[in-house]
């Protein structure tokens, strides 16, 4: 049976100066982002658009504010509404950990519109340049979860090869390792099927919304196996809180999807 190995958290240590691995992945996230939102920008119909690589630069300022403070927003409003709102302060401690990944993206969407509309340009456009380059930064993540030994699995097999103990969750049975399971789901394979879409120039939409129905669809399946929230559990349905945030995802992706194979949301010009 494996057993978690136990990572340092923190990668780097330089006197006072500690950088966490999972700092590091959020860095990879960015930077691996960057460089394909650069290569998108380069091929049709983005390059036809103006899109260059200042722009991109720009638009990575916007979609950084909104993944921290959308992700930070998220997790009080979404997990913990009555404790941060009996301890307010704790809201600016981020260092003590709470991100959503819900949140997260309600953030970039917002940061999506507001860039759009200070350069007169249709959201989107702006987000089916961004979508396939999510899913990398998504599995970046997931890794660093795994490293620090938390968002562990529901209980398992103990003859499931794989299974895994972690002593961070107080319990000597095997579990999932459930944050391998959404790196391969919701990270690599989101990020083949979503590049491999967006290879070709799509109707304006679809790419998009390919990504917010393919997200929601691997998110949901993997709650199957990570372990509820301790002071949420399972909530309506036997369903944990990370797939009733999936279920308006799947369904708008979906909509959206079939709006965008219409050509609804094509632009007539510039600023449509």
């Amino acid at each position: 049976m494996l057993i978690h190995p136990q990572f340092d958290p923190i990668a780097i240590a330089l006197g006072p100066l500690k950088v966490h691995w999972y700092g590091l992945t959020y860095l990879v996230a960015f930077t691996g982002a960057y460089l394909l939102a650069t290569y998108r920008a380069r091929q049709a119909p983005f390059a036809a658009l103006g899109w260059d690589r200042q722009m991109v630069e720009d638009l990575l300022f916007f979609g950084v504010l909104g993944v921290v403070l959308g992700g930070r927003l998220g997790y009080v409003l979404f997990y913990k509404p009555g404790y941060y709102l009996s301890h307010p302060a704790d809201i600016l401690a981020v260092w003590q950990g709470g991100m959503a990944f819900h949140g997260g993206l309600l953030g970039v969407i917002a940061a999506m519109a507001l860039y759009a509309r200070r350069q007169g340009r249709h959201f989107f456009e702006v987000a089916d340049l961004v979508a396939p380059c999510v899913p990398l930064g998504l599995a970046a993540g997931r890794i660093g979860n795994f490293i620090n030994g938390e968002l562990w699995g529901r209980a398992a097999d103990p003859s499931l090869p794989w299974a895994m103990i972690f002593p961070q969750s107080g319990r000597d049975v095997p579990l999932h390792p459930s944050q391998l399971y959404q790196f391969g789901l919701e990270g690599m394979l989101l990020f083949a099927l979503l590049w491999w879409y967006a290879r070709v120039p799509r109707q304006q939409g679809a790419v998009a919304s390919a990504f917010m129905f393919g997200y929601g669809v691997f998110r949901f399946a993997a709650e199957y196996f990570r372990e509820p929230d301790g002071f949420l559990g399972l909530l309506a349905l036997n369903m944990s809180m990370g797939q009733w945030l999936c279920v308006p995802m799947i369904v708008l992706g979906a909509l959206l999807w079939g709006l965008a194979k219409k050509d609804a949301f094509r632009s007539r010009d510039r600023k449509a």
